[in-house]
């Protein structure tokens, strides 16, 4: 499954209690456990599940060398020491994950408490996650759009101003004194600029459209110093905060640079400079499949899969990345292994039917009307999507026009204003 893809390996060293000795290798970390690989032998000493760990600590050993222990329910402890980077990164690292798991027990227990209902129930959660993707890309797009009627609000201003500007040059290009002039321009009452647009206009670009805020651990520049913070995608930009809600960096949307996914787990945000060092900041966190999908909409250009993470794009449903980060595609690799698993298994008449009574009984009735309802809200939201999307295209061309003449009409002006002096 996507929760045993590896998130991070670190190198160490593991006490083994049988033989005294501390053994080198390397350390791995999935979303679901913890598992310890020697370097010699390649053997696995340790492999147990986060849910089964009581507490994690950081403690000195015999040899008063810096230790990260971990105590499992059995009261078995585990040693890990000459961790690298250092014990902090690993530490912080491992108690995120662990808490994570720890937050979303009450939900995993409230699906599988009945085995029957476990391919329905996932298959539910994966629609279900699948319409919370889409609500969040509906959300981005509507803030886009009022962005956009904004924009357009600013630049009928701006040709406001623009139509006053030229008559104001063509009084001073023929002086009230000339006899030829006509008389001084006064500004009908119906054509003043109107002060409550422009209020509203700069309120409105004022307006900070959270779309999703996760726990993360972070770092800057290097990976052997790290901390909790969180990270808020906003409509405008994306925000680092502490862990005690100060903000550390706040890129703005046309700041970013480019985001790099390593991992569906980890990512990667960079602003370049030229002539000062880059800003840069890398970021872990249990909840980061759930980001990608909208950084994918907010910096389709910007976005790149490196090494696990490509897998995301190159393979369907048998990629454990993609199952993290698409629903779509996992749902439907869920229909395939069933119905993959029904013409194996069913070689007879007899077998056929005996497999279809099996699938109704994984999907019940209550969660084939919860699918449907989701479909129907699926399919509104996709229509609602695409409306948006004709809508904002028919404002880009307008804005593109209005930009255009506003362009035109302001180089005119600064010729007439040349000529003035």
């Amino acid at each position: 499954m996507s929760r045993e893809i590896c998130i991070h390996t670190w190198p160490c060293s593991y006490y083994l209690e049988l033989e005294k000795r501390w053994i080198p290798g390397k350390l791995s970390l999935t979303p679901l456990s913890l598992k310890f690989m020697a370097d010699k032998t390649e053997e696995v000493l340790v492999n147990f599940p986060l849910s089964s760990i009581i507490e994690i600590k950081k403690e000195a050993s015999h040899f008063f060398f810096s230790s990260i222990t971990i105590l499992e329910k059995d009261h078995i402890k585990h040693w890990f020491s000459s961790l690298q980077p250092n014990r902090n990164v690993v530490f912080s690292i491992i108690e995120h994950f662990w808490r994570e798991l720890l937050l979303s027990q009450p939900e995993t227990a409230v699906q599988s408490s009945s085995s029957t209902m476990t391919k329905g129930k996932e298959l539910t959660g994966l629609m279900a996650r699948s319409q919370k993707r889409l609500e969040d890309t509906a959300k981005v797009l509507h803030h886009q759009g009022e962005q956009f009627d904004n924009i357009m609000k600013g630049l009928d201003k701006i040709e406001s101003d623009l139509e006053v500007a030229d008559r104001l040059l063509t009084e001073l290009e023929s002086p009230s004194w000339w006899p030829f002039s006509s008389k001084l321009w006064k500004t009908p009452s119906g054509t003043k600029p109107r002060e409550g647009a422009s209020v509203f206009s700069s309120e409105a670009f004022g307006k900070e459209g959270v779309v999703i805020k996760i726990p993360a651990i972070i770092s800057q520049g290097t990976e052997s110093h790290v901390k909790p913070g969180k990270l808020t995608v906003l409509v405008s930009g994306l925000e680092i905060h502490d862990s005690n809600s100060l903000l550390m960096h706040r890129f703005e949307r046309e700041d970013v640079d480019d985001i790099k996914v390593h991992t569906p787990y980890e990512i990667s945000i960079r602003q370049r400079f030229i002539g000062k060092p880059d800003i840069a900041y890398r970021l872990i966190s249990a909840k980061m499949p759930e980001v990608i999908p909208v950084l994918e909409v907010q910096f389709n250009k910007k976005i790149e899969l490196l090494e696990d993470a490509l897998m995301l794009s190159s393979t369907r449903a048998s990629s454990p990345a993609e199952k993290v980060c698409s629903p779509w595609h996992a749902a439907s690799g869920l229909m395939v292994d069933r119905v993959l698993h029904r013409e194996f298994s069913s070689g007879s008449e007899e077998g056929r039917q005996a497999q279809m009574q099996t699938s109704e009984q994984l999907i019940s009735e209550e969660d084939t009307q919860e699918l449907r309802q989701i479909l129907r809200k699926l399919k509104s939201l996709a229509l609602d999507t695409e409306t948006e999307l004709e809508r904002q295209d028919e404002a880009l061309d307008g804005i593109t026009s209005a930009v255009d003449r506003a362009a035109f009409t302001m180089d005119k002006h600064n010729r007439r204003i040349k000529k003035l002096t």
